[in-house]
């Protein structure tokens, strides 16, 4: 009877403060601790804004060596606290930085943001939590597999790609396009812990709505991140100013909803926020893009960046700041076509685009013109695997042959020491010889790799060097950088009637070994 009672009695205790543990905030020595109210209890360290402990229904979520915080710890800073109308507010300040961790009475949720009027000296600026393995031992998974698990894992490239058990693994291959990534976690047993970034979440970032960027490694600790600047393929300059509002919800295992309501941090008096009331609306049509191609249209100026799919011909983006933006058509992840437009507060703007994307009438192509390399050898496993795998399709050199050969056997990249060069064989009737172009559209580059054609005994000139993105690109799991077009002139009486042979060479300045040589990614290759 007795350890009946004695059972009853611990059960009634542990259940009495997830019921009544007090909403609000405390602060002895160097810790304060911000208590949701319903389970989830935030402490942090008063000298630097370090997340040193989450507790969730007594569980210790935070890894106890490395803590959660801004970019890699901000070293220093001023923190202060406030609570009002069931609201904590904790501030984090550097001279360039202000960070919000808020809490609401009853959520278990920290929102977030950010505000940096310069590049953080001491790091990307990203949101990095730190978490306990034990307590949250499954990272992001893709295909079954946890991509970017690489404890205890061999380094095989840089610091960041790994093999684990005969498979590549990096913190990487954990990325999604911004366009879809709105929620991303990591799990365990009644547990999950995720990133929340709603719509305008991304709004001061850089790299457009097809931009990608880490969420997850697992290493000693569970590392689940939101990137905000990095320079992983970066292709145009960092902004600065608000970030977010994102959050970081702890749930008891479920995903939670993408419908993050941040209406609430209106009325906080966020250093750099935005409220809805002071931002306006843009309306749209567009025409000319390819069927069956998703559309996108982009917003960017130095300041803020914004996205929306298109569908049927028309499009709505609400809640973009004021300004003046550069609007772009994309046909997947193409620029297909532009125009302007000046947003004001409370009021909705309008813009018309087509495409001005050059539609020639081919005599064959290879891919579809969309800024992508989907259909092409290894495409389909390059964002979640060093093109090294043993699980990659053999890179060739490839023989191609137009009209006969089916897409998923031309190489997704071209890399000068594996791969080139990759022939084409066609065979032209009398009517498809004479003076053609041959176009090939590619999607990134690196160590300056660019394509050179060989047509029978012709050998065309070398374009110039592709612009130079100061980041490896296909190795590190993405193949979005900047587009290239390069336009190949065939002079007349190169082409006969019957067998033709076109070799496609990657040439460059510049060397390097294996996957790292000079390189590029295809979009596509038409013949007209």
């Amino acid at each position: 009877m007795f350890s009946i009672w004695h059972s009853f009695a611990v059960a009634l205790v542990t259940f009495i403060p997830a019921v009544f543990a007090a909403f609000g905030v405390t602060t002895s020595g160097s810790n304060m601790v911000v208590d949701s109210g319903a389970g989830l209890v935030t402490t942090i360290n008063t000298a630097n804004g370090d997340i040193t402990s989450l507790l969730f229904n007594g569980k210790q979520l935070q890894d106890s060596s490395k803590f959660t915080q801004l970019s890699s710890g901000l070293g220093s800073a001023s923190v202060s606290s406030s609570v009002a109308n069931s609201i904590a507010i904790v501030t984090i300040r550097t001279s360039t930085i202000t960070h919000y961790y808020i809490v609401k009475s009853g959520v278990n949720t920290l929102y977030i943001g950010t505000y940096a009027s310069a590049e953080p000296e001491v790091g990307e600026l990203r949101f990095i939590a730190r978490l306990s393995k034990s307590a949250v031992p499954n990272g992001i998974t893709i295909n079954g597999e946890q991509v970017s698990e690489v404890n205890g894992a061999t380094a095989i490239e840089g610091s960041d790609v790994f093999l684990l058990n005969g498979q590549t693994r990096s913190k990487f291959y954990s990325s999604v396009r911004f366009i879809g990534d709105q929620v991303h976690g990591v799990t365990g047993s009644g547990v999950g812990v995720y990133m929340i970034i709603p719509g305008e979440g991304y709004e001061s970032s850089s790299g457009g709505p097809f931009f990608r960027d880490i969420n997850n490694q697992g290493t000693a600790q569970q590392e689940l991140y939101f990137y905000m600047n990095s320079n992983h393929e970066q292709t145009e300059a960092y902004r600065t100013g608000f970030f977010g509002p994102y959050a970081m919800a702890v749930t008891t295992g479920s995903a939670p909803s993408a419908s993050l309501d941040t209406s609430f941090m209106d009325n906080l008096g966020l250093q750099g926020y935005v409220p809805a009331s002071s931002r306006g609306t843009v309306t749209g049509s567009y025409s000319g893009t390819l069927s069956g191609q998703p559309v996108t249209i982009g917003f960017s100026n130095s300041a803020t960046q914004y996205w929306i799919a298109g569908s049927g011909g028309s499009f709505t983006r609400n809640m973009m700041k004021p300004g003046t933006y550069g609007v772009t058509l994309f046909q997947g992840e193409i620029a297909a076509g532009s125009g302007t437009v000046t947003v004001s507060a409370g009021k909705t703007s309008s813009v018309t685009l087509t495409t001005t994307l050059s539609k020639p009438s081919v005599i064959w192509s290879i891919g579809t013109v969309d800024g992508t390399p989907a259909g092409f050898l290894n495409a389909d496993k390059i964002q979640i695997m060093h093109p090294s795998d043993t699980r990659m399709s053999s890179w060739g050199p490839v023989t191609f042959t137009a009209g006969s050969s089916s897409a998923s056997s031309f190489p997704m990249a071209q890399f000068k020491e594996i791969n080139n060069p990759t022939t084409i064989k066609w065979s032209a009737s009398s009517s498809q010889i004479g003076a053609r172009t041959l176009r090939i559209r590619t999607t990134s580059a690196f160590a300056g790799g660019r394509p050179q054609i060989t047509v029978n005994s012709w050998t065309s000139s070398a374009p110039p060097a592709p612009p130079e993105v100061d980041s490896r690109g296909v190795t590190r799991g993405t193949w979005r950088g900047l587009n290239q077009v390069y336009d190949f002139a065939i002079p007349s009486g190169t082409l006969v009637a019957g067998s033709n042979t076109i070799a496609i060479n990657v040439i460059s300045g510049s060397s390097g070994d294996t996957f790292l040589s000079p390189n590029f990614v295809y979009d596509s290759v038409e013949l007209f």
